[in-house]
């Protein structure tokens, strides 16, 4: 899909064709080869491919080319499956127009179109562009947000609640979830940060490329913004550390619940080993046996055995094992 948005809002690309100067922002989702074409013939850029957009090297996702910057950063998509993923998004910025490239409906991009019609700030192409990277940062934070009653919901799980259930089923159950909203946490914290330093980055080298360009208003929102990305960046490592040092008690946690396991194991193992030598010795099949021939030898043996089994049981006792 198409969309072009200029000083008298938002239009059909057919109705700014033939005024190229009228059109602030073309915002490109999804597109087909046609609406493509009809970019490059209005903006005369280039408008990369998906696969340019989600390249990794710093050279592809920030260059200049004339006096067109081509930038572009992984930004949250809407959840599927329950799960955020991210999605590139491209930004060809010129001297008064815009062109962005996305492939999922993007709140951040929605609040800004929404602005569009009452903000007069919003009038040339580098002021849109400033105005979706402080939307990206704002809806980050938002997320750090989230994410942070996430930890802290958590860690009152770990520390100040019960994850050893009352039997072995629940007591792994409660672990694996406790394991398993860790991960989900750190997965979502990772992915914050892998937004967070694209657009910083981007505002960074838009700063230093187009100094002598850009107004001194835009200049000044772009340090704003690398500022917010900077002790964002500083407050989601807070949360990387909380979240592994999480992960580090649910893991001592586990290994707690083994080594119950292990003594119990233990313990019975011991317990065993005594009556099982006194059985073994009187059931020889030898002919001369004296406790054969006593008149209470079946009782003694009994209780020599019984005696074998719960004095360990007794010494474990006052060792404080169980």
């Amino acid at each position: 899909m198409l969309t072009i948005y200029s000083e008298n809002g938002k239009s059909e690309p057919d109705a700014v064709r033939d005024a190229k100067d009228e059109a602030i922002w073309l915002d490109l989702i999804d597109p087909s080869p046609e609406e493509i074409e009809t970019v490059q013939t209005l903006a005369g850029v280039r408008v990369p491919s998906r696969e340019a957009l989600s390249e990794i090297e710093l050279s592809s996702r920030l260059a200049r080319d004339g006096d067109h910057l081509y930038l572009s950063t992984p930004v949250i998509g809407p959840p599927a499956n329950g799960h955020a993923v991210p999605t590139p998004a491209g930004f060809i910025v010129g001297r008064q127009t815009l062109v962005t490239i996305r492939f999922e409906e993007l709140p951040s991009f929605q609040g800004v179109i929404d602005r569009m019609g009452t903000d007069e700030n919003l009038r040339t192409g580098p002021a849109v562009f400033v105005a979706l990277l402080e939307a990206i940062v704002d809806r980050g934070a938002d997320v750090l947000e989230h994410l942070a009653s996430g930890v802290d919901d958590l860690s009152r799980l770990v520390f100040r609640g019960d994850l050893r259930g009352s039997t072995s089923s629940s007591s792994n159950f409660t672990l694996r979830r406790a394991l398993s909203k860790v991960g989900a946490l750190a997965d979502k914290s990772s992915k914050a940060r892998d937004v967070l330093l694209g657009v910083g980055r981007i505002a960074a080298f838009t700063v230093d490329v187009c100094h002598d360009v850009l107004p001194d208003g835009l200049r000044d929102q772009l340090h704003a913004v690398s500022k917010d990305v900077g002790s964002l960046s500083d407050y989601e490592t807070h949360l990387s550390d909380k979240a592994q040092f999480l992960l580090d008690a649910v893991l001592g946690f586990i290994t707690i619940e083994q080594n119950d396991i292990f003594k119990v194991l233990t313990i019975a193992s011991v317990v065993g080993v005594p009556p099982t030598l006194l059985a073994g010795i009187w059931g020889m099949n030898f002919k001369l046996m004296p406790e054969l021939s006593w008149d209470f030898g079946y009782p003694m043996a009994w209780s020599l055995i019984i005696l074998s089994g719960v004095a360990p049981l007794i010494w474990f006792w006052r060792k404080g094992w169980f």
